[in-house]
């Protein structure tokens, strides 16, 4: 059972316990259905929740890396590469769709989020236990690129 977060105490999953329950903790789940946001299965078949990252340039990073588009990135700088940025935010927000995202990046938000409103030249990663996928905050929606694991990419090289 998806249970916005706001009502978790141990009477209401123990109460779920009894009757063979298991609680997902949600946020936004009652703000979701206040505002007539069909869910579950009325909502048809929906993709299951992956998690998000928010990856921001970091502070010392080149100040005309940021805030441009993937074209004017890649012809200037190349590729994003995740030595350049840091993780805002790492959690879950209710949904895949990377236009909701940079709502809720921008308008509300979520606990846990530390950086500036999602803005062009951010990488919003979707990500659960069968792999990611990272998207270039771009001037007109986002552009899926290659992006990799910041480890991977220190590691690569010749050595003899």
């Amino acid at each position: 059972a998806v249970v916005d977060s706001i009502f978790q105490n141990d009477e209401l999953t123990a109460w779920m316990k009894s009757r063979s329950l298991t609680p997902q903790w949600t946020d936004g789940v009652m703000e979701r259905l206040a505002a007539g946001e069909q869910m579950g299965v009325m909502a048809g078949a929906a993709a299951p929740l992956k998690s998000v990252r928010i990856w921001q340039l970091k502070p010392d990073t080149d100040v005309y890396m940021k805030f441009i588009s993937y074209e004017d990135t890649v012809r200037q700088f190349g590729e994003p590469s995740p030595e350049h940025y840091r993780v805002a935010y790492d959690g879950q927000l209710d949904t895949n769709d990377l236009e909701a995202i940079y709502t809720r990046c921008n308008v509300n938000h979520p606990p846990g989020y530390d950086g500036h409103s999602l803005s062009m030249s951010d990488v919003v990663e979707l990500y659960d236990e069968g792999g990611s996928e990272f998207h270039y905050c771009d001037r007109f929606g986002f552009q899926k690129i290659s992006f990799g694991d910041p480890e991977q990419t220190q590691t690569m090289g010749m050595s003899m």
